[in-house]
C-alpha cells in the first residue's frame, strides 16, 4: 500500500536563499501530525508544495503514491487544504460556500447536496446554512474553512496554524473537532505554538532552518518537554488552591498578578479544563501557551543532534 504522503529530498528556495533543504518524510496511516517551527522554519513552504500551490525547486512528493508533479489533478482529488487565513467568501451563505467549493473539488451533481449536508454536521455550522459567512464569529468561519477542505472526504487534511487567533473556547472546539476528523483522516498540522502540537498531535515533525531536526512519536518528543508546563494570561488570576484542584495539575506559580505557570501531569485534556474552569470561575481567560524560553531550549537541543 502507498504512504498517505511521502516527501523525497523536498527542497526550495527563494531567490538564492534556500526555504527548507533536503526534507523527507512518509506518513502512512490516520491521526494527527504536527509540524512544528518557529515562525520562518520552513513550515508554510513545505504546506504550499505539498498541497500544489508552490512548485519546489528539487525533490519529489508523493500523495498516496501519485507524483504532484507529475499528475497534479488526480493528487490534489486526495487533498484538503486550509490555509493560515481561510479561503472564504464573505458575501455567500454557509451552504452557497460549501456548494461552491463542492463543485470545485468536481463532487458529482447529484453528490453534491448529500457532501454538503456531512461536511456542515461534522464541523458543527448546519444550524448557520442560511446565514452570511460575513456574519459568523472567527470560531465558526474556521469551522467553515474546515468543512471546506473535508468536503471531498480527502485522505489527507492540511491545516496551517489552524488555531491561530481564536479565543480560548473557540480554541477547545476547534481542537476537538481537529482530533475527530483524525480520526478517519490524516491531518498534518502546523504551528509555533509547542502546547498546539502537544495536545493535538500523535507524531511531530519539527522544523528548525528549513530542516527536519525531529521526526518520531509524541512520546519520543515529551523527552524534551518534560516537565510539562503552560503560561496562563487571566484578568482575575483565582487562588493558587483553586488551580491545584483541577485533575493534572501538580504545580502553579504565579508570575505576577495576571500571569501563572502551570505544571500538569501530560494529561491532554489538561488545556481544556483550564478554560472551563476559568469560564465557571470567572478568571477571565485570555491565554494559554508554552512558555517560549522553553521552545527555544528544545531548539537547541534537537539542532545539536544534527550535524551541522
Amino acid at each position: 500500500m502507498s504512504a498517505i504522503v511521502k516527501l523525497e529530498g523536498l527542497s526550495h528556495k527563494y531567490g538564492s536563499a534556500w526555504a527548507i533543504r533536503d526534507i523527507n518524510l512518509e506518513i502512512n496511516r490516520p491521526g494527527v501530525v504536527g509540524l512544528l517551527g518557529a515562525n520562518g522554519a520552513g513550515k508554510s513552504t513545505t504546506m504550499n508544495i505539498l498541497c500544489g500551490v508552490l512548485k519546489q525547486t528539487e525533490g519529489r512528493v508523493y500523495i498516496q503514491g501519485i507524483d504532484t508533479r507529475k499528475e497534479p489533478e488526480q493528487a490534489r482529488k486526495h487533498i484538503g487544504f486550509l490555509p493560515q487565513h481561510p479561503p472564504l467568501y464573505l458575501d455567500f451563505t454557509v451552504d452557497e460556500y460549501l456548494t461552491y467549493t463542492a463543485q470545485l473539488r468536481r463532487i458529482e451533481k447529484t453528490e453534491i447536496k448529500k457532501a454538503v449536508s456531512e461536511a456542515k454536521e461534522r464541523c458543527g455550522v448546519a444550524h448557520f446554512s442560511n446565514r452570511l459567512i460575513r456574519n459568523l464569529s472567527g470560531g465558526y468561519r474556521q469551522r467553515v474553512g474546515i468543512a471546506q477542505a473535508i468536503i471531498h472526504k480527502p485522505k489527507l487534511v492540511v491545516m496551517d496554524e489552524p488555531t491561530n487567533g481564536l479565543d480560548p473556547n473557540q480554541l477547545i472546539e476547534a481542537r476537538k473537532l481537529i482530533r475527530e476528523i483524525g480520526k478517519d483522516h490524516t491531518v498534518l498540522l502546523s504551528s509555533h505554538i509547542l502546547s498546539e502540537i502537544h495536545l493535538l498531535c500523535r507524531e511531530v515533525v519539527m522544523l528548525e532552518g528549513g530542516r527536519i531536526i525531529f521526526s518520531d512519536s509524541m512520546d519520543a518528543f515529551n523527552n524534551y518537554v518534560r516537565p510539562h508546563s503552560l503560561l496562563l494570561r487571566l484578568e482575575k488570576a483565582p487562588a493558587p488552591a483553586d488551580l491545584l484542584k483541577i485533575s493534572g495539575v501538580t504545580k502553579v506559580d504565579f508570575l505576577n498578578s495576571k500571569q501563572v505557570r502551570v505544571y500538569f501531569d501530560g494529561d491532554e485534556e489538561i488545556a481544556e479544563r483550564l478554560a472551563e474552569a476559568s469560564t465557571y470561575g470567572g478568571w477571565q481567560l485570555r491565554e494559554i501557551s508554552l512558555d517560549k524560553s522553553l521552545l527555544d531550549d528544545i531548539f537547541k537541543q534537537l539542532s545539536n543532534q544534527i550535524p551541522a
